[in-house]
């Protein structure tokens, strides 16, 4: 099907927005049959939601039929300003409400991995705190990259996130939450699982995992008399490999607590081997008022002063 000319022209209506609402859930789940559930509306009234928006954005947004669900170089890029869009629309809602004492609207957060077994439990207790006061707020959660989180939030579509701190951007306002130590591990079936102790001239000789994504100097430094043999976007990645036996490497001490407990991992010289990670929340400097994720800020600040 070849593109349509034209282009969107008058103002949104309503039935545009909500075309748009049910094309990016199409697109979060992958097609129009698993955003039939999502959507509780058939596949083929998805089918005509999508015909009648490509008619009046005259663009080819997707390919569908046997060989699957797809999006077009447009497609993709419609979703992301889609996306903007709805959190502009969420961000004048949220604004509106917060001139009532009530609070609603949505708190859309983005979160870097595996801090959920984090002891400190900070981001938990303060969105408890937030549906306390306001039993209406919807907590929408994104478990994304740092630098996807920090884009996100410089344009509008997140609130806030929380990330390691790395570096600081000067469109970003921190507020620092955690403390992560790291340390390396090995598992059982490895060959150093039993010994007692290990030298940093035998660790060359073992294969490690490192971590493909960005740290700071001092971390870097960590994994530079290992062995690099492999790689992993994320800690569950790492944890992946470690328990294979067949490779050691670095993972939060809370992360590996579970496998450590069971039998199935163990600190390789612990008090020399180790790393601190530092976590912040960040929000956008300038952003517009808006009291819920006010709320749920002060209720983290109250939590990190403890």
């Amino acid at each position: 099907m070849s593109h349509r000319k034209g282009s969107l022209t008058g103002q949104l209506s309503d039935a545009d927005l909500r075309l748009l609402r049910i094309y990016r859930k199409v697109v979060e789940c992958g097609g129009f049959s698993a955003a039939e559930v999502e959507l509780n509306i058939t596949r083929a009234a998805i089918s005509m939601a999508m015909n009648d928006l490509e008619t009046r954005l005259g663009l080819r947004l997707c390919q569908r039929g046997r060989s699957g669900f797809s999006l077009t170089d447009e497609g993709a890029e419609v979703y992301e300003a889609v996306l903007q869009l709805l959190a502009a629309v969420e961000g004048f809602r949220t604004r509106v409400n917060g001139l009532h004492a009530w609070l609603k609207g949505e708190l859309n957060i983005g979160i870097t991995d595996n801090l959920v077994t984090m002891p400190e439990m900070h981001i938990t207790h303060a969105l408890n705190a937030l549906k306390e006061r306001g039993p209406d707020v919807r907590i929408n959660i994104r478990m994304i990259p740092p630098h996807d989180i920090e884009l996100a939030v410089l344009d509008g579509r997140l609130h806030t996130g929380v990330i390691p701190a790395l570096k600081t951007m000067p469109g970003l306002e921190y507020l620092s939450l955690y403390e992560e130590t790291s340390r390396l591990y090995c598992a059982s079936g490895h060959p150093l699982f039993q010994a007692e102790s290990v030298t940093e001239e035998q660790l060359t000789s073992y294969d490690a995992v490192l971590p493909a994504y960005a740290q700071t100097p001092e971390i870097k430094a960590c994994h530079e008399p290992l062995n690099s043999a492999a790689t992993a976007t994320d800690r569950e990645g790492i944890a992946f490999l470690i328990l294979s036996g067949r490779y050691i490497g670095y993972l939060p001490n809370h992360y590996a607590e579970r496998w450590v407990r069971d039998g199935r991992m163990r600190a390789l010289n612990p008090e020399s081997w180790h790393y601190l990670t530092y976590y912040s929340a960040i929000t956008r400097k300038g952003a517009p008022p808006n009291l819920v994720l006010e709320s749920y800020l002060e209720a983290l600040e109250k939590l990190t002063a403890k």
